[in-house]
Protein backbone atom coordinates (compact mmCIF):
# COMPACT_ATOMS: atom_id res chain seq x y z
CA UNK A 1 0.00 0.00 0.00
CA UNK A 2 1.32 3.55 -1.19
CA UNK A 3 1.83 5.75 1.84
CA UNK A 4 -0.09 9.39 1.57
CA UNK A 5 1.85 12.34 1.10
CA UNK A 6 1.47 14.61 4.24
CA UNK A 7 3.01 17.90 3.06
CA UNK A 8 2.29 18.53 -0.70
CA UNK A 9 5.54 19.84 -3.00
CA UNK A 10 7.90 18.89 -0.55
CA UNK A 11 9.40 15.33 -2.15
CA UNK A 12 12.23 16.45 -4.16
CA UNK A 13 13.68 19.17 -2.55
CA UNK A 14 16.68 18.57 0.30
CA UNK A 15 16.56 18.16 4.03
CA UNK A 16 17.39 21.93 3.99
CA UNK A 17 14.77 23.11 1.97
CA UNK A 18 12.18 21.36 3.84
CA UNK A 19 13.25 22.72 6.55
CA UNK A 20 13.09 26.13 5.11
CA UNK A 21 10.00 25.50 3.61
CA UNK A 22 8.16 23.93 7.31
CA UNK A 23 10.00 27.29 9.40
CA UNK A 24 11.33 24.02 11.44
CA UNK A 25 14.70 24.58 13.23
CA UNK A 26 17.43 21.76 13.40
CA UNK A 27 17.95 20.04 16.68
CA UNK A 28 21.07 21.60 17.17
CA UNK A 29 19.56 24.99 17.49
CA UNK A 30 16.72 23.92 19.96
CA UNK A 31 19.49 22.49 22.15
CA UNK A 32 21.24 25.77 22.44
CA UNK A 33 18.15 27.81 22.48
CA UNK A 34 16.94 25.46 25.70
CA UNK A 35 20.42 25.63 26.90
CA UNK A 36 19.80 29.70 26.82
CA UNK A 37 16.77 29.65 28.39
CA UNK A 38 17.33 27.40 31.07
CA UNK A 39 20.41 29.49 31.99
CA UNK A 40 17.89 32.63 31.33
CA UNK A 41 15.73 30.61 34.86
CA UNK A 42 18.70 29.93 36.67
CA UNK A 43 20.51 33.21 36.73
CA UNK A 44 16.78 35.16 37.67
CA UNK A 45 16.63 32.29 40.28
CA UNK A 46 13.44 30.23 38.64
CA UNK A 47 14.47 27.35 40.42
CA UNK A 48 16.52 25.84 43.56
CA UNK A 49 19.89 27.60 44.11
CA UNK A 50 21.24 23.77 44.77
CA UNK A 51 20.51 22.26 41.36
CA UNK A 52 22.86 24.00 39.19
CA UNK A 53 25.56 26.52 39.80
CA UNK A 54 26.90 28.88 37.50
CA UNK A 55 29.62 31.60 38.66
CA UNK A 56 28.46 35.22 37.35
CA UNK A 57 31.78 37.45 36.39
CA UNK A 58 31.60 40.12 39.41
CA UNK A 59 34.04 42.54 37.35
CA UNK A 60 31.59 45.88 36.33
CA UNK A 61 34.16 46.40 33.94
CA UNK A 62 32.89 43.61 31.49
CA UNK A 63 32.11 44.66 27.87
CA UNK A 64 28.43 43.96 26.98
CA UNK A 65 26.16 42.77 29.80
CA UNK A 66 26.32 42.30 33.52
CA UNK A 67 25.65 38.74 33.85
CA UNK A 68 28.16 37.33 31.89
CA UNK A 69 29.51 33.33 32.98
CA UNK A 70 33.08 32.85 33.92
CA UNK A 71 34.75 30.54 31.93
CA UNK A 72 35.52 27.68 33.58
CA UNK A 73 38.65 25.10 32.55
CA UNK A 74 38.27 21.90 31.89
CA UNK A 75 40.97 19.24 31.60
CA UNK A 76 39.17 15.79 30.49
CA UNK A 77 36.21 15.80 28.01
CA UNK A 78 33.57 14.58 29.48
CA UNK A 79 33.46 17.93 31.96
CA UNK A 80 34.22 20.19 28.41
CA UNK A 81 30.61 18.64 27.35
CA UNK A 82 28.48 19.34 30.30
CA UNK A 83 25.61 22.28 30.50
CA UNK A 84 27.65 24.28 32.97
CA UNK A 85 31.00 24.74 30.38
CA UNK A 86 28.51 24.58 26.73
CA UNK A 87 26.23 27.62 27.36
CA UNK A 88 29.49 30.14 29.09
CA UNK A 89 30.38 31.31 25.83
CA UNK A 90 27.11 31.44 23.83
CA UNK A 91 25.68 33.05 27.00
CA UNK A 92 28.41 35.84 26.94
CA UNK A 93 27.88 36.52 23.49
CA UNK A 94 24.18 37.66 23.74
CA UNK A 95 23.56 41.42 23.76
CA UNK A 96 22.04 43.42 27.23
CA UNK A 97 18.46 43.55 24.66
CA UNK A 98 18.37 39.82 25.46
CA UNK A 99 19.29 39.35 28.85
CA UNK A 100 17.43 42.37 30.06
CA UNK A 101 13.94 40.10 29.72
CA UNK A 102 11.74 40.87 32.36
CA UNK A 103 9.84 37.23 32.26
CA UNK A 104 11.10 33.60 30.35
CA UNK A 105 8.60 34.33 27.67
CA UNK A 106 9.86 37.80 26.86
CA UNK A 107 13.72 36.26 26.57
CA UNK A 108 12.30 33.89 23.99
CA UNK A 109 10.97 36.07 21.93
CA UNK A 110 14.17 38.13 22.09
CA UNK A 111 16.35 35.21 21.48
CA UNK A 112 13.96 34.45 18.68
CA UNK A 113 14.35 37.68 16.75
CA UNK A 114 17.83 38.06 17.61
CA UNK A 115 19.24 35.04 16.41
CA UNK A 116 16.47 34.98 13.12
CA UNK A 117 18.96 35.47 10.86
CA UNK A 118 21.91 32.70 11.65
CA UNK A 119 22.40 30.06 9.52
CA UNK A 120 22.32 27.11 12.27
CA UNK A 121 18.35 27.77 11.78
CA UNK A 122 18.38 25.46 9.01
CA UNK A 123 22.14 24.01 8.36
CA UNK A 124 23.68 21.54 11.41
CA UNK A 125 27.58 22.00 10.07
CA UNK A 126 26.85 26.29 10.85
CA UNK A 127 27.70 27.42 14.01
CA UNK A 128 25.84 30.42 16.24
CA UNK A 129 27.44 33.23 15.97
CA UNK A 130 27.72 36.21 18.28
CA UNK A 131 27.09 39.94 17.79
CA UNK A 132 30.70 40.92 17.45
CA UNK A 133 30.94 38.10 14.33
CA UNK A 134 32.92 35.70 16.18
CA UNK A 135 32.04 31.83 15.80
CA UNK A 136 31.05 29.49 19.10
Amino acid sequence: MRATKLVCGLRKKSYKERLIELKLPILKYRRIRGDMIEVYKLLVNKYDDNTVHLDVNIDTRTRGHTKKLVVKRCHYDLRKYSFCIRVVNIWNSLPNEVIAATSANNFKNRLDSFWADQELLYNYKANITGNRGMKL
